[in-house]
């Protein structure tokens, strides 16, 4: 192998290195919490810079992150969109298309895994935050779906759509943090496997979106 192509090789395991102990600190203490300068110690790096050598600010980072992440998960929305009628109006199916990919992404990271808890941080944060909704707003699969989702309810006004949307990633963020930091603990969880878990949330949403509407 050529001295160029060992660097380049070096360097992708570098920040691989880089990007897992990041996901790691961020999700056991909070992104702010948590240096460059300790990143680069917890990733065995000589050079305290490493991190702003590969990645530049904390920012950059973060969205180094979930980009890693939602590129292998767009990859099982797309298999699981394949299976699915285009046309239709069952909302379990679209849901199922929403929750069971990014379930399916950790279960097969195995334990302990980290995304869960760091996204959890990062959409408590008003900056942050934005990075994940672009992230989101980019990713083909996600619109597809969302598209499918609106026209199994196409009498939902915007408002409530807009509500139960929010509610809607609140409980996938969160549930699915929850459930990882009980794994990583060893504590007890309601449902034994991932796949398990998505079902009862797939349950619980399709409660949410097809509830009642009370008008004012």
């Amino acid at each position: 192998m050529a001295g160029g192509a060992v660097r380049a090789e070096r360097a992708t395991a570098t920040r691989e290195l880089i990007l897992l102990t990041a996901e790691r600190l961020f999700a056991e203490h909070g992104v702010y919490a948590v240096s460059n300068r300790q990143i680069s110690e917890a990733a065995g790096q000589g050079n305290n810079a490493a991190v702003n050598y590969h990645f530049g600010t904390k920012v950059d980072l973060v969205r180094a992150i979930a980009r890693k992440h939602g590129e292998q998960t767009e990859e099982l929305r797309l298999r699981m969109l394949a299976e699915v009628d285009s046309g239709s109006r069952n909302v379990r199916d679209w849901l199922a298309c929403l929750v069971r990919p990014p379930f399916e992404h950790l279960e097969a990271r195995g334990n302990p895994t980290w995304f869960a808890r760091f996204s959890a941080q990062v959409m408590t944060d008003p900056v942050l935050r934005d990075i994940m909704v672009e992230e989101a707003r980019n990713s083909p699969t996600l619109q597809r779906i969302l598209a499918g989702l609106k026209r199994c309810l196409p009498e939902l006004p915007a408002e409530v759509r807009a509500e139960r949307d929010d509610m809607a990633r609140q409980l996938m963020v969160h549930m699915g943090a929850e459930r990882e930091r009980a794994l990583a603990e060893g504590g007890p969880t309601p449902r034994a496997t991932w796949q398990d878990a998505a079902n009862g949330l797939i349950d619980a949403l399709v409660g949410l979106w097809t509830a009642p509407v009370t008008s004012a």
